[in-house]
């Protein structure tokens, strides 16, 4: 008896010490009874909830608890943990919170994973645009496209929207406000359907469509007619902006006033340009993770230029985007051109806007005629876009063509007078050989140049019929400068398209090689100012040009003495002059004319960074593009020298010290510490243009994401 009551009474004197534990708080925040106070605030509903938990529970468990606290009827299913003194999701939610690290001075947001962001297309129109924050930004990108029906959502990403350091910050924030006014559809990324809000007429209703993306290349058809459906209208399905503008993506709508161009943001120098990348978002960290808040405004761009398999019968809003994304770089002067080129861009958007307009208001059924109607010019003007592969044609493979002429060489050195040297030149393999005269060509040459991996760089006037091409061959010690000029434009072609070639260590029995000409040529006819003796142009019809929304300022400050009404007369007589040239081409083609234009510029595709070089004493820039790396003058732009993807062995990055390393096959190794910038966007650059590399026109439209990964995170 004394036995049994002895153990009662300390049964009894534990489960009192353990009720009288279960509220003592110990120092480390913790209870006597092992569990602590998690500390939790659901933004949906802005409550700050406390929940009693071990380290030992899920964090799926966690969610429960938390939702059954809450008591509230509603669907939590989108909802995660984010640690914000981590900037981590947690989306594990079988790990437990010792697993992931958690303790009592943690505290978590229980927030929706999509939420709204305003994103300014190409085209500068901003749409509302709810994305999954939780999402690695390349999948984020990857959804958005499949959204708004782009292909190849590999070559886009988002960027931050530069500041301009002339203005004052509130003003800034107004001018940004002021541009936001623009109204758009909600759009919600997802796997099958895009649930639209249209923020107009008839706000909140809701409609769905089916997604259009098309991961093949079967093109979708109308089923009343049989006759090609425009991928905005399926996209938009019955929505009142079928009615309203269906082309909203695919249409390129005029700059209504040159006001829109002078508040915009325009780098003064190739430094502006380098620091305006430094805004590329990390594709394999999360938007969160970027501190990139709800609702704020980011830019989707082309980050790569290398445009694969661009087919205007399929891409009829990417080729659009990639139209407006050429424009606006040139308008903003964020690539250089000449004056004839600036009349002839400006020629091509006069004659887009014409059609734009015209094409609107027959929910582009016209437009998607003109593609089947010029479907084989097309064939014969695509580009090849850099990232593409060319056609298998074999054509005669006994023999490798060559070319044979005079041509006037110049090498420049320090404090020389000395001008052009005409010799008689041979272009065999990827080799020019120059010979004092036609007689010596069988001795030895006077010169030899090797271009392999030499930057090719065109130095053209129509109108002064100059026709050079500027060679910087690589040598031990740097690159050598060379070079050549034409006296008319055909063989200019001929020499410009094989000396592109044999930059690649591409001859001129490459299949490549006589598009190449003709695009040459076509450029070249484009900017000629040969205007029809028999056309006037009136008044009235210069005045419908709107020229100072076609041409960049810097066109217009060279006319800054004279009155207004003369500079608008002046340009618009130009633009009709140079717009003859083109008149005769549909929408598409205009288009993609331009794009190819774009591309034919000479500094297409180089991306700036500043940074120091192993060995340098001052600041250069390290230019990036589709498959070379170039070492340039940060005053200039000059090249220094050029290193190519194709002779690249590996690259590695030191994080600690943010220093690049590449190492090649034939050359000295390459190191440089980027400023003002995190390597992890210089490598990410490089790693993107790799993977590009590997796409093929035969194999699955599927992303590789995983190596897209393995490319471009590294170790972080």
């Amino acid at each position: 008896m004394t036995v049994r009551f002895k153990w009662l009474f300390g049964f009894g004197l534990v489960y009192l010490r353990r009720m009288a534990l279960d509220g003592i708080r110990m120092p480390d925040g913790c209870y006597a009874d092992g569990t602590w106070e998690l500390k939790m605030h659901v933004t949906d509903l802005h409550r700050d909830v406390s929940l009693r938990v071990t380290g030992e529970i899920h964090i799926g468990g966690v969610m429960l608890k938390l939702v059954e606290k809450l008591d509230v009827k509603k669907d939590w299913s989108d909802h995660a943990l984010w640690w914000e003194k981590k900037k981590t999701w947690l989306l594990k939610t079988h790990w437990t919170l010792d697993k992931y690290g958690i303790q009592a001075d943690a505290r978590l947001l229980f927030t929706p994973q999509h939420k709204l962001l305003r994103l300014q297309l190409p085209n500068m129109k901003h749409m509302k645009v709810k994305v999954n924050f939780s999402d690695r930004v390349f999948k984020a990108v990857s959804d958005i496209c499949k959204t708004f029906n782009i292909r190849h959502p590999e070559e886009a990403s988002l960027l931050r929207k530069p500041r301009d350091p002339k203005k004052k910050k509130k003003k800034l924030e107004e001018a940004e406000e002021e541009a936001l006014e623009l109204e758009g559809p909600l759009l919600t990324p997802g796997s099958g359907t895009s649930e639209i809000i249209y923020i107009g007429p008839v706000k909140g209703s809701i409609y769905s469509s089916p997604g259009l993306y098309s991961k093949t290349m079967t093109p979708t058809y109308d089923s009343r007619d049989g006759s090609p459906l425009s991928p905005t209208t399926a996209w938009f399905g019955d929505s009142p902006l079928s009615e309203g503008n269906p082309s909203i993506l695919a249409v390129s709508q005029p700059i209504s006033s040159p006001d829109i161009l002078a508040k915009l943001y325009k780098p003064q120098s190739l430094l502006d340009k380098a620091k305006i990348n430094q805004g590329w978002l990390d594709s394999s960290r999360s938007l969160m993770e970027q501190d990139v808040k709800e609702n704020e405004v980011l830019l989707l761009r082309f980050k790569y230029h290398s445009f694969f398999d661009l087919n205007p019968k399929y891409d009829a809003i990417r080729v659009n985007q990639l139209y407006e994304q050429a424009k606006w770089a040139i308008l903003l002067e964020e690539i250089e051109c000449t004056e004839e080129e600036m009349m002839m861009f400006a020629a091509l958007q006069y004659h887009i806007n014409k059609l734009s307009i015209m094409s609107s208001g027959n929910h582009m059924n016209n437009s998607e005629k003109e593609v089947d109607e010029v479907d084989a010019a097309l064939s014969d003007l695509e580009i090849t876009l850099e990232g593409g592969k060319t056609s298998n044609t074999l054509g005669d493979i006994t023999s490798i063509p060559e070319l044979a002429d005079y041509v006037k060489v110049f090498k420049p050195k320090k404090l020389t007078l000395k001008g052009y040297k005409q010799y008689w030149c041979t272009f065999k393999d990827i080799t020019i050989s120059c010979y004092k005269s036609k007689e010596e060509a069988h001795g030895t040459p006077s010169l030899q140049m090797n271009l392999r991996g030499c930057e090719v760089t065109p130095d053209v006037n129509i109108s002064s019929q100059k026709f050079n091409i500027k060679l910087l061959i690589p040598v031990a010690d740097g690159m050598n400068e060379i070079w050549l000029r034409c006296d008319a434009e055909k063989p200019y072609a001929h020499w410009m398209a094989a000396c592109r070639l044999a930059s690649k260590g591409k001859t001129m029995a490459d299949s490549s090689y006589n598009l190449e000409v003709q695009n040459i040529l076509s450029f070249l006819k484009m900017q000629h100012m040969n205007p029809d003796p028999q056309f006037i142009a009136e008044p009235a019809v210069t005045n419908d040009i709107n020229s100072e929304c076609l041409v960049s300022p810097r066109y217009l400050k060279k006319y800054k003495n004279k009155q207004p009404g003369y500079i608008r007369d002046l340009i618009s007589a130009r633009i009709l002059e140079a717009h003859q040239n083109v008149a005769q081409m549909s929408l598409i083609e205009a288009k993609m004319r331009f794009i190819q234009a774009w591309q034919s510029l000479p500094e297409f595709g180089i991306t700036h960074f500043l940074a120091k070089f192993q060995g340098g004493k001052r600041d250069e820039l390290i230019g990036i593009t589709y498959n070379r790396l170039i070492r340039m003058d940060a005053n200039t732009g000059d090249a220094i020298k050029t290193w190519r993807f194709a002779n690249m062995k590996q690259w590695n990055v030191n994080w600690e010290i943010k220093m690049v390393t590449v190492e090649f096959a034939d050359e000295p190794s390459l190191a440089f510490i980027c400023a003002e910038v995190d390597c992890k966007v210089v490598h990410e650059f490089i790693g993107g243009y790799i993977f590009l590399s590997t796409r093929a026109k035969d194999q699955n439209e599927s992303l590789d994401e995983e190596m897209f990964y393995k490319l471009t995170s590294g170790w972080v």
